[in-house]
C-alpha cells in the first residue's frame, strides 16, 4: 500500500466481524473527518468481510462527527446469493468517559464489477467542464477557501471557474460544483475511491451563498463500472435548501467517458 489513502483506510481483522482501524487526521474537514472517507474505509471492511469484491450500492447514516483516532468497525452478512452479497457495518469511537459512541452505519450491495454486461444505454453525458489547465485548485483561489482543512493536501482538485463565485465573493445562486479530482499523490481511481469522491468536492451550499461546515445527514452512493486510471470529473448540483436542508447529487465520470459512479446525499445546511 504506497498510497497514502490505501494506507489510512486500512483495517484490521480483530475477530471475525470486527476490524481496527485509525481515522487519520490528514482527512478532515474543520474538525471533523470528512464522510467520503469514512464511507471508504467501512467499504474496505465490509469489503473484506463479504465474499463478493466491489460496493454496488452502500447506504450511510452519519451519527455523530467523528474524530481522528481509533475506532472499531462491525460487519454483519445479512444476504449472500450468488451475484450479489448484502452486509451492514457501523463504525464507533470511545468518548473521553470511556463509553462507546456509533459514529456512522451502512447498509451495502457487494458484486463483481468485472462481471457486468457491457450494454449501455443512457442520457447521461459528461459535464462540460473547461480544460484542467483552465480550472482552479485551492492555491489559486484569491482568499482561504471556506471550511478548508488538512484533506485539501490529500486531493487534486481543479473546479470549473463558473461554479467558484463563492470564492471571490460573487456566488452564482445555482446550487453547482463542478471539477476535475484525483488524490494528490497520484493513485488512479478505483470503486473504493470513488466513495471518497462523491463527498470530496466543495459544498454546493457555497455557490448559493452560505459558509461553514455543511454536515452529511444521510448517502447513498451507487458504483457503476471500474472506473479508467486517470482523472475524473465531477458534477455536483442541488435544486432544493428548506428547513435547514438541502440535497446534493453527484456524477462521478472516468477518463473514458464512462459514468462510474452515483450519489445523493442530504445534508445540513450551514447554519453561519
Amino acid at each position: 500500500m504506497d498510497s497514502e489513502f490505501d494506507r489510512d483506510t486500512a483495517v484490521t481483522l480483530r475477530e471475525p466481524g470486527v476490524y481496527d482501524a485509525e481515522l487519520s487526521a490528514g482527512w478532515t474537514i474543520i474538525q471533523a473527518v470528512n464522510g467520503g472517507y469514512l464511507l471508504a474505509l467501512l467499504g474496505r471492511a465490509l469489503g473484506d468481510a463479504l465474499p463478493h469484491p466491489d460496493p454496488f450500492t452502500i447506504s450511510a447514516h452519519y451519527l455523530t462527527p467523528s474524530v481522528p483516532g481509533p475506532a472499531v468497525i462491525r460487519t454483519e452478512t445479512v444476504r449472500t446469493g450468488r451475484t450479489l452479497s448484502t452486509g451492514q457495518a457501523s463504525l464507533s469511537q470511545y468518548a473521553e468517559d470511556g463509553t462507546e459512541v456509533e459514529r456512522i452505519r451502512v447498509l451495502a450491495s457487494y458484486g463483481d464489477l468485472d462481471s457486468l454486461p457491457d450494454d449501455v444505454r443512457t442520457t447521461a453525458k459528461p459535464p462540460a467542464i473547461p480544460p484542467r489547465e483552465h480550472c482552479l485548485g485551492p492555491s489559486d483561489s484569491p482568499a482561504p477557501i471556506p471550511g478548508s482543512s488538512a484533506i485539501t493536501e490529500r486531493l487534486d482538485i481543479k473546479l470549473d471557474p463558473t461554479t467558484l463565485g463563492w470564492a471571490v465573493g460573487a456566488p452564482s445562486g445555482k446550487g453547482e460544483m463542478r471539477g476535475w479530482f484525483g488524490l494528490a499523490d497520484g493513485r488512479d481511481p478505483d470503486p473504493l475511491s470513488l466513495l471518497l469522491t462523491v463527498d470530496a468536492l466543495p459544498p454546493t451550499s457555497f455557490e448559493l451563498g452560505l459558509k461553514g461546515w455543511t454536515p452529511t445527514v444521510e448517502l447513498t452512493t451507487h458504483i457503476r463500472c471500474r472506473p479508467a486510471p486517470g482523472p475524473l470529473r465531477v458534477s455536483i448540483t442541488t435544486r432544493n435548501l428548506a428547513g435547514g436542508f438541502l440535497e446534493e447529487d453527484a456524477e462521478v465520470w472516468d477518463s473514458a467517458d464512462r459514468l462510474v459512479a452515483q450519489s445523493r446525499q442530504l445534508a445540513r445546511a450551514p447554519r453561519g
